[in-house]
């Protein structure tokens, strides 16, 4: 064979198996795009909630799990700006689902190559801000969680001339906001003059501050929209939660009915119930109130009817009023769009509940013989297809496909720079460990800058965690109890560690607010230095203490079996068809 044969035969070959590999995929192996987006947005990311009087120390908290699998997981600190008269500050279309390979640069460089050509005018003054795939939290602890809700097709602006897009939306309102609801008018104002989509589709975010938290709603409004229309280039709602309330959002629309009349507590745009007539979403001659979510992003199912991939909704009423006894048949747009909870929840409960795995419920993915003999609630993450039927599994909060996971905490009665906490974790929530960064920091750690999930690192945080993660997998149920002391010992000490620091930096602050900033600055860098350094060598105890399926003491340098379920090994028997050993003769 010549090597232009060679050679034809070869890209001939690759197609083939290509072609072979996609048709055998399932929508969820390939997270293919539903409302745009797909699978992968459909089911990303889950937002927790909490009120300032539902918190056990008065602060607002937020979540958010940034579970896309495949996202970039870099992070940046991007300090205050005093900007010239005539400034102006550039838009760039930021798909939040993209990663680019290490060698040609990293995300939040290369996003200049993606100019829309729009140009805002710069204010005098920007603030600093910690962000990741959005943007997290300000120097006025304003907050963001954010989950894609996604919205009807006909309504997707996937065309240039949408200049925003939600990742953009979050940095305008990071650098602009000094309160909750000025971000939701900023953003609202933002995407209705200049248009919102191209990469996104319809976008929840918990937008919050040390008073008060929103859930914020947006949509595009069709690809045939142009700023010469006049019309608004999106559609978007504000509520607010009581203070006294938590709430969630996991990949559904929160917003319901709209009170028009009641500013404190609704903001939304000019065209949010003109635009729903006019697409034939609402018939104001129905008798019907307009609702929002039912208009705008519809979804007819509840935990039951989904086999729990769609139980987080349930599941976070389950967990914080269980002797409502919420049904899991309720439909999920029937539940409420938050709740008292039955007991105030403290940050560390907070990052519990992104953990949550359904246990002890009919949606626990560990349960029987889908977790395996050593009880994994990590198999089977997505549904499947055997014999032309598809299978649906549970979808549940800590899903183990997460980039990281951040907790907010906006607190009143202390400096911004020691009120705000962002917690962050990264990898999967079961596995990692959540560390402290106060918005008065000047700087995150470099290894939280750089990273790939197709490219190995020790330079990169995130590998340190993915690095337990994988060695937890195997043996679950017995690796996780080394994995849950590790995050007793470095996790739990620094929440219970948070007042004495806050004490310390109020003192500093006092005297030299510059000096308090590098002394919050110090700790959370010494902290993630030591937590890091904590999970390598973690990584590094379980890979000996489980080699080769047996139990290795280091203690006593013995090795022991591996003892297996019962009800494991006598279906291993059944299925196996495996004949008990004779009695031996004596």
């Amino acid at each position: 064979m010549n090597w232009k044969k060679a050679f034809w035969f070869g890209i001939l070959l690759f197609a083939v198996i290509a072609f072979i590999r996609l048709s055998a995929s399932s929508p969820e192996d390939t997270e293919t795009c539903v409302s745009g987006r797909g699978d992968l947005a459909a089911e990303a990311c889950t937002v927790i909630i909490v009120g300032k009087d539902a918190s056990v120390d008065g602060s607002v908290m937020t979540t958010h799990t940034c579970d896309c699998g495949v996202c970039d997981w870099t992070f940046r600190y991007i300090p205050a700006v005093d900007w010239p008269a005539g400034s102006t500050r550039k838009i760039y279309h930021i798909d939040q689902f993209h990663a680019y390979p290490p060698e040609v640069g990293l995300k939040w460089e290369r996003i200049k190559d993606n100019d829309t050509g729009l140009e805002i005018p710069q204010p005098a003054h920007t603030f600093g801000y910690i962000h990741g795939s959005f943007g997290y939290m300000n120097d006025n602890q304003v907050a963001i969680g954010e989950s894609t809700i996604g919205t009807q097709k006909k309504m997707e602006n996937n065309t240039p001339t949408a200049k925003f897009d939600i990742t953009m939306l979050t940095l305008l309102a990071m650098e602009r906001a000094t309160t909750a609801r000025e971000a939701v008018k900023i953003m609202g104002e933002l995407a209705e003059k200049y248009g919102y989509g191209f990469t996104d589709t319809g976008e929840m975010l918990a937008l919050s501050d040390p008073h008060e938290v929103w859930i914020f709603e947006i949509m595009p409004v069709g690809p045939l929209w142009t700023p010469q229309s006049g019309k608004p280039g999106a559609v978007w709602c504000a509520q607010r939660v009581p203070d006294d309330h938590v709430s969630v959002c996991p990949n559904e629309s929160r917003i319901g009915e709209i009170d028009m009349n009641n500013p404190d507590y609704f903001m939304f745009s000019p065209n949010v119930v003109d635009f729903a007539v006019e697409q034939k979403f609402y018939d104001p001659k129905s008798g019907k109130a307009f609702n929002w979510k039912r208009a705008y992003s519809p979804n007819e199912v509840s935990a039951a009817s989904s086999n729990g991939s769609r139980v987080r909704l349930w599941r976070f009423f389950d967990l914080v009023a269980p002797s409502q006894k919420f049904s899991p048949e309720i439909p999920n747009m029937d539940l409420p769009f938050s709740i008292k909870p039955e007991k105030k929840l403290s940050v560390h409960d907070v990052m519990v509940m992104t953990r949550d795995k359904c246990e002890g419920t009919p949606f626990d993915p560990a349960r029987g013989l889908q977790g395996g003999p050593f009880a994994n609630p990590n198999f089977l993450p997505y549904g499947f297809q055997l014999e032309d039927q598809r299978y649906s599994t549970s979808r549940i909060i800590g899903v183990n496909r997460a980039e990281y996971v951040t907790v907010t905490q906006c607190r009143s009665g202390l400096p911004h720079p020691i009120g705000g906490i962002v917690w962050l974790a990264f990898g999967s929530q079961d596995t990692s460990c959540y560390m402290p960064f106060y918005i008065g920091v000047t700087g995150i750690p470099k290894s939280f800058e750089i990273g790939d999930h197709w490219t190995f690192s020790r330079d990169s945080a995130r590998w340190a965690f993915d690095y337990v993660d994988f060695h937890t997998q195997v043996l679950y149920s017995l690796a996780i109890e080394d994995v849950r002391q590790a995050q007793e010992k470095y996790e739990l000490t620094a929440v219970e560690r948070t007042p004495g620091i806050d004490g310390l930096a109020l003192e500093i602050h006092k005297k030299d607010p510059a000096k308090a900033r590098q002394f919050l600055t110090d700790y959370c860098f010494n902290n993630a230095s030591a937590v890091i350094n904590a999970w390598w060598q973690l990584g590094d105890s379980l890979l000996v203490k489980y080699n080769k399926l047996w139990i290795y003491d280091t203690a006593t340098r013995k090795r022991q079996p591996l003892k297996f379920p019962d009800w494991y090994l006598k279906m291993l028997v059944e299925h196996n068809r495996i004949p008990p050993q004779a009695p031996e003769k004596r």
